[in-house]
């Protein structure tokens, strides 16, 4: 860490490390030095991402254009070069490292306190893709194969219910059942994009409020974090991600299933500060699919958490053996919901359309 810490361009010599936030992917440390200056130090995981310098390479084109776009240095992450001018260091055992500026006065929430906190992660969001809405999302690498591609998620879950790899497909036949009833409408997002109907766009494809950073004193949005996952994609899915994340009633693990439920006000809230700081960037095509957006994210994750359980639990982090399966379980309790208020999610879209369109 001392070794990456003196690598970088700082203000003053390294003098104290420790960790910070609560990310599950890098390690993530608040650097301060010998005068007072505060950095962000992350060492990246190169084990779920396999190519750093792309990775950096997309995340230093994106700022750049962020910061020209909107000068204000609190409404965009700063990257520190390192000595030799470069956006990340490679140390002797072969970790990569990068370093941020660290924005003073912010806090960054996991969970929404308050409607208000959604509209910011809204406003932080919509703003994001009006800012990038000209960036040639063709340079960007992808940084995670496939990512979103439902067709290929749900191809993973027929290997898995094939391998049993832990015996349990003989607990998951209702689970198993459900989520394949719905395959067939995994690949419409990705055949309107093979049609021409929707444009690949710079999209965070994390999209959540724990990603976003505000203003300690006044709650308002100040930018996105954790550009790792940042590449070409849909707009529906960062909306829908959003929306899975923070529209829904209660947290992902919950296992009381009569707490999981979508909620209308949080929902038409994102969608209303979304829609608003999108500017008019977005096409009618791109609008309309907002709501199919919000029902295969969850469906993604859904298929992802059955597929994580019967494989042994060997990609999230459990706490007990049932954790996947009864996240799996609050995510298809999300997807009947939703598709209980389906039309009520549409109407909802189409008004502030209008509204957006008058305005």
């Amino acid at each position: 860490m001392q070794e990456a810490a003196s690598a970088f361009t700082l203000e003053g010599n390294p003098a104290q490390c420790t960790p910070f936030g609560k990310g599950h992917i890098n390690d993530t440390y608040l650097l301060i030095t010998d005068i007072e200056r505060s950095y962000i130090l992350q060492r990246i995981n190169h084990r779920v991402f396999q190519d750093i310098p792309a990775l950096m390479h997309n995340i230093s084109l994106v700022i750049s254009h962020l910061a020209k776009a909107d000068p204000r240095p609190r409404h965009v992450l700063t990257l520190i070069s390192t000595l030799s001018g470069s956006s990340y260091y490679l140390d002797e055992a072969d970790n990569y490292w990068r370093c941020y500026d660290f924005i003073t006065d912010s806090i960054c929430l996991q969970q929404a306190e308050n409607v208000e906190d959604l509209i910011q992660s809204a406003i932080a969001f919509g703003s994001f893709q009006n800012l990038l809405a000209d960036f040639p999302a063709g340079t960007l690498h992808e940084t995670i194969p496939r990512f979103h591609d439902m067709p290929n998620r749900f191809r993973q879950l027929h290997e898995a219910i094939e391998q049993n790899r832990a015996g349990r497909l003989k607990d998951v036949g209702a689970e198993v059942a459900f989520s394949l009833s719905h395959e067939a409408e995994a690949g419409v997002l990705q055949e309107m994009v093979e049609k021409g109907e929707l444009l690949l766009r710079v999209t965070h494809n994390d999209a959540k409020l724990s990603n976003v950073l505000l203003d300690a004193k006044t709650r308002k949005a100040l930018c996105v974090i954790d550009l790792d996952t940042v590449m070409p994609g849909l707009v529906a899915n960062d909306f829908g991600d959003a929306i899975r994340s923070g529209a829904a009633t209660a947290k992902e693990d919950e296992k009381d299933l009569s707490l999981v439920n979508l909620s209308l006000e949080r929902y038409t809230s994102f969608a209303k500060g979304f829609l608003r700081e999108c500017g008019g960037r977005l096409t009618d095509r791109e609008i309309e699919t907002l709501p199919v957006g919000a029902k295969l994210m969850t469906l993604e994750t859904n298929i992802r958490f059955l597929a994580d359980f019967l494989n042994g639990d060997i990609y999230y982090h459990t706490s007990y053996p049932e954790h996947n399966l009864d996240r799996c379980r609050n995510q298809r309790k999300l997807i009947e919901d939703i598709e209980a208020h389906w039309q009520q999610m549409e109407d909802i879209i189409y008004d502030h359309q209008k509204e957006v369109f008058l305005a």
